[in-house]
Formats: structure tokens, C-alpha cells, sequence
């Protein structure tokens, strides 16, 4: 048998970059990611071409790296000293992005991506203050340490986990976001989170690939964003993916009556959904 695309988790970082990559390339593209392609490399493009449903819903990565982006910036309007990206993995926006010169950016990821993401960009430089942490985020213990000593140096932090959560059981997500709500200056957090009829959709017909690196996507809860208000999370803003994505032109004509739809930013009944949410302390 031939030796399986993706490898570790760290290769699925390389074929999302793949998207950002064809998306910066468009002459009409919502947003520039001039690093992209060289970070997914080959190995990202032979990633995506495996996987024929990601490649026709390449639209879904594209709306939720815009929805995250605008976010991102204007919070950064509303007195954020530090950003803590979780499971960064090929993540530029410290590069890319018009970010303020005095932020403090933390990327918190495995040895291996971070590694090679700073070897790819050794001759850039960030727009802000950036710093790498390598570290294993189920290492409870480690994490917490973390955060408590990332805590103390902002007053206003704002966390993202883009990607993250759908690979992690409902309890891991509930310790982690308990983890999060710790530090008093953690006070905002950015995630994207999928409802369970869209989980089935994806382990049907993603499952086998991308259980081959042992990290099935399991992360769907039919609370919806809710589920994270018990948890010291209370939710500000919900974006569909798919209404985000037709407001952006790119969303295939198969799927434009769907996104007619009414907006659904609270429980989750048995359509497919994901969103990108906006998380205030409670």
C-alpha cells in the first residue's frame, strides 16, 4: 500500500493553505494570502486532490478565512493587546494582515508544523510582535500554565481556534474552553464549529482519509454556539458559512436556494451548518 497523504494532523494544515493559496491567486479574491502557496507546498495540492468533497466545497475554507479575518480586525479596534492562536498551524495573518506594530501574537501549535512554518518564512517579517509556543494542547497541565502566564501579560486578549474543535471530543472542547475563560484578560475568542448533520455529511465522505492520521472529526454539538454559555462563553456574533459565502459571490449555484434560507444561529436541527462565532466572557 502506498504511504497515506496525510501523515500527522500537521498535514491538514498544509491542505487548508491550499485554498488560501487558489484564493489569493484570483484577480477578484476577498483576501491576499501571498504565503499560502508556499507553505502548503506539493505536498498540500496532492492533499486536496485527494479529497474530491473538499475540492468541491473549497468555498467553505474561503468564507471562513474571510468571516475570520473581519472579525479579527475589527476587535483589534476595541483595545486587544494580545492575540493567542490555538492549533495555529499555517496560519499568516501575522504576516498579512494590517495588524498594529505593538500587538502581541502568540501561535500555539505542535513542534512539528511551527518548526516548519518558521523555516518556510525565515526571510519575512511579521507586522507585529510574534511569538511561537510549541506545545501539545491536550497536555492539560502544560496549557493551563500557559494561559495563566499568557494572561498576565494582556489586559484585553482575544483567542481564536479556527479548525481546532472538530478534531476534539465534546469533553476536551468543554475543558478547553473552561481553561480559557480562566485568565481575566482572556475576554474574546474566535471559533468555527459545525452542527452534528454536517459532521455525519463530512465523516461519510472525508472520514477515511482523515481518520488515517487517528483524528476522526468528532465536534458537532446540537446546541450550537450555546453550547459554550455554561462554559463561561457567551455568544456575540454567529456567521454562517454558507450565507457567508454567498454574500462573497463564491458559492456554488447548487447550493444558492440553501442559503435563502433563514439564518440559524442557535440550536441545530438536522440541516448541514457551520458558522464562525464570536465568544464574549460571560
Amino acid at each position: 500500500m502506498s504511504k497515506p497523504l496525510i501523515r500527522s494532523i500537521s498535514d491538514t494544515a498544509r491542505w487548508v493553505a491550499v485554498y488560501r493559496a487558489r484564493e489569493s491567486e484570483r484577480p477578484d479574491a476577498v483576501f491576499r494570502d501571498p504565503f499560502a502557496r508556499r507553505l502548503a507546498g506539493e505536498r498540500g495540492e496532492q492533499i486536496a486532490a485527494s479529497l474530491p468533497f473538499s475540492e468541491e466545497n473549497a468555498w467553505s475554507f474561503v468564507a471562513r478565512t474571510y468571516a475570520i479575518d473581519r472579525l479579527l480586525l475589527r476587535e483589534l479596534g476595541q483595545g486587544i493587546d494580545l492575540v493567542v492562536n490555538l492549533a495555529a498551524g499555517l496560519d499568516a495573518r501575522p504576516y498579512r494582515l494590517p495588524l498594529p506594530a505593538m500587538l502581541q501574537w502568540v501561535e500555539v501549535d505542535l513542534p512539528e508544523i511551527l518548526d516548519y512554518k518558521e523555516d518556510m518564512l525565515r526571510n519575512e517579517k511579521p507586522v507585529c510582535t510574534l511569538e511561537r509556543v510549541r506545545m501539545d494542547l491536550s497536555n492539560v497541565s502544560a496549557r493551563r500554565q500557559l494561559f495563566a502566564q499568557l494572561g498576565q501579560r494582556a489586559t484585553k486578549a482575544l483567542l481564536i481556534s479556527e479548525g481546532l474543535l472538530i478534531y476534539l471530543t465534546a469533553d476536551q472542547v468543554s475543558s478547553l474552553a473552561h481553561d480559557l475563560a480562566a485568565p481575566a484578560s482572556f475576554r474574546r475568542w474566535i471559533l468555527d464549529i459545525a452542527s452534528p448533520n454536517l459532521l455525519r455529511l463530512l465523516q461519510q465522505r472525508m472520514g477515511f482519509e482523515l481518520a488515517q492520521d487517528q483524528s476522526p472529526l468528532k465536534f458537532a454539538p446540537a446546541e450550537g454556539p450555546e453550547f459554550f454559555t455554561p462554559l463561561g462563553w457567551k455568544p456575540v456574533e454567529v456567521h454562517s458559512i454558507l450565507k457567508t459565502a454567498a454574500r462573497l459571490k463564491c458559492l456554488p449555484f447548487r447550493l444558492r436556494l440553501f442559503a435563502m434560507l433563514p439564518e440559524s444561529k442557535g440550536r441545530q436541527g438536522s440541516r448541514p451548518w457551520s458558522g464562525v462565532c464570536l465568544f464574549a466572557k460571560s
